[in-house]
């Protein structure tokens, strides 16, 4: 069973291990038993590593990998048990899959797919998920539950991204398609405010600007988790957020009620207009 709030290991990126160890407790005390890394986030499974011999077999424990070949996508995953000092994983999740070519990548003959594939058959994982960013990730992920038995699927979902239509069609084909396969959707950047204006100094470490306040973080929570199917919200990758998203995720607003507040917001678009990838 996964707690309704992931946390988001990319918050540990580039955190010194006192930092980390603060923001993992707080999750823990919060409740938070299902924990996101990924192969690229930094130096992220490194700071959970000194955790797990004390948690492991209390939390639900996955990561990524975004090696398109079959062969270094399987080093990776090793690796990754390495870092974190496990010998299994409970999701391993082939990680930013935002378009066709991406997901044709994974899934031709000697893909990353494969990878993914042995690591379950051979127990270091459980179960095998897809994530990805970008306007074209939920009708790709759609796409990708087409092609192979996914686990969980881990996409993007907010408000402001529902405002089009395209964006919100394709997002509910992929819910409704999830809901059938009984796959878990996991939902990421809930609190993204916009991309980060140049002129304006990066005061988090989320690659896109969020949002600081609490009253647009509880609104954004409440919305994502207003919405049938979803299985988990991913906490944003900052420690500093963290607090903020668990109070809101206590308390929710009515779906109503998040709305008035989000159509409110001033400066809110797009993540993806502008990616750093």
């Amino acid at each position: 069973m996964s707690s309704v709030l992931i946390y988001g290991a990319a918050a540990l990126s580039d955190v010194d291990q006192d930092t980390a160890d603060l923001s993992i407790q707080e999750a823990l005390d919060a409740g938070i038993n299902h924990f996101d890394v990924a192969a690229s986030y930094g130096d992220a499974e490194l700071r959970l590593a000194p955790w797990m011999p004390r948690i492991r077999s209390q939390i639900f424990l996955a990561t990524k990998t975004g090696e398109r070949d079959a062969d270094k996508a399987w080093e990776q995953i090793n690796k990754s048990l390495e870092r974190l000092g496990v010998d299994r994983l409970d999701l391993i999740q082939l990680h930013a899959v935002g378009d066709l070519d991406e997901l044709d990548a994974l899934t031709r003959n000697g893909g990353g797919l494969e990878a993914a594939v042995r690591a379950r058959d051979e127990g270091l994982a459980g179960a095998i998920g897809i994530t990805g960013h970008g306007h074209e990730a939920p009708a790709t992920h759609l796409e990708a539950l087409r092609r192979f038995s996914f686990d969980t699927v881990l996409t993007p979902w907010n408000y402001v991204l529902s405002q089009r239509q395209s964006y919100a069609d394709d997002y509910t084909a992929l819910a409704d398609e999830a809901a059938r396969q009984d796959v878990g959707l996991m939902i990421i950047k809930t609190v993204s405010r916009r991309n980060w204006p140049e002129s304006q100094d990066h005061n988090f470490t989320t690659w896109y600007e969020p949002f600081a306040d609490d009253d647009n973080i509880r609104a954004a929570v409440s919305w994502v988790l207003s919405f049938e199917n979803i299985t988990g919200l991913a906490t944003a990758g900052d420690v500093g957020l963290l607090g903020s998203i668990v109070d809101a995720e206590a308390d929710p607003l009515s779906r109503e009620d998040a709305e008035a507040v989000l159509a409110r917001a001033t400066e809110y678009s797009s993540p993806f207009i502008s990616m750093p990838w």
